[in-house]
């Protein structure tokens, strides 16, 4: 990404991917950056394609697969001839119909490209990375992003490797990607350990309840310990702690005795006031080189 909203500056999601809220009727644009990173000359596609929220998850659809999103979005290049290290820029137009409903949708704007068959062979590569995109439409202010940690739940896998699902319950309005840290402190005779980043991957659509989970160093005691997790997704942030006391191997503990839990507020009222700022969707600001990388 090249370009992102104003009014989400401060919005690290924002400059990773495509993440609006638009009004029935408007148009917007961003600008892509595409890299070839391998040593060859390469033709690269780009195209957008349909996404949706499955099982705590961001899926992408099978190839060009599309859907109400993809219809809205034209490109001012859908293919670019680029030589080893080189880049250039496609820029992304989205136009909401007048009639659109309320609600968000997904998809991606893929840069693909086609590996030759070695010599001998049959099998054709296809490499292809891209950018998510998250747009919520509807009149007025953007809904409200919020979520709830909920339990947490100490296990070992057979292996010995100690672990700790949580809970979280998305209660706001728009899609969350979760990510943050673990902490153990208090732990046998004073001990403490991290902080372990919890495993990436966790979208939850608006409503729905799922978990992250974070893996820690198998020689760990079973504890007691007491746990601190850090999650966000763009500008919210929580915070709770707990004890837990992780099983045996092959086994699932007891859910944790929640301690506190806090939330990052002023981030909260940043992120609100920032959707009032209506002429921000259209004026676009340049905060950082987000590259499609070809070839890795």
């Amino acid at each position: 990404m090249l370009e992102a909203p104003t009014n989400r500056r401060d919005d690290p999601r924002a400059r990773r991917y495509i993440v609006d809220h638009l009004p029935p009727g408007e148009t917007i644009t961003r600008q892509l950056l595409v890299t070839n990173h391998t040593d060859e000359r390469r033709r690269i596609d780009v195209y957008p394609a349909a996404a949706a929220l499955e099982e705590s998850r961001f899926v992408f659809g099978e190839g060009r697969a599309a859907n109400e999103l993809t219809s809205w979005i034209s490109l001012d290049r859908t293919t670019v001839e680029l030589g080893p290290e080189a880049e250039t820029r496609v820029r992304a137009t989205i136009r909401v119909p007048p009639a659109a409903s309320a609600g968000e949708r997904y998809g991606v704007i893929w840069a693909s490209t086609t590996s030759l068959p070695r010599r001998g062979g049959q099998v054709t590569q296809v490499h292809r990375v891209g950018v998510r995109m998250y747009l919520d439409i509807g009149p007025g202010g953007e809904p409200a992003s919020d979520f709830t940690i909920g339990d947490l739940i100490p296990a070992r896998s057979p292996q010995g490797e100690p672990s700790v699902a949580i809970g979280v319950t998305n209660t706001g309005g728009r899609a969350l990607d979760l990510t943050g840290k673990v902490a153990l402190t208090e732990g046998p005779g004073g001990t403490q350990a991290g902080p372990f980043d919890v495993v990436q991957g966790t979208t939850l659509a608006p409503g729905q309840s799922g978990q992250v989970s974070a893996r820690f160093p198998a020689e760990l005691s079973n504890g007691p310990w007491t746990l601190r997790v850090d999650l966000e997704s763009g500008l919210v942030k929580k915070t709770a702690t707990g004890r837990i006391e992780f099983p045996d191997p092959g086994q699932t503990g007891k859910p944790g005795t929640i301690l506190s839990r806090l939330t990052t507020w002023w981030n909260v009222a940043i992120a609100a006031a920032g959707v009032l700022v209506v002429a921000g969707l259209t004026t676009l600001a340049r905060r950082s080189r987000r590259r499609i990388p070809v070839g890795r």
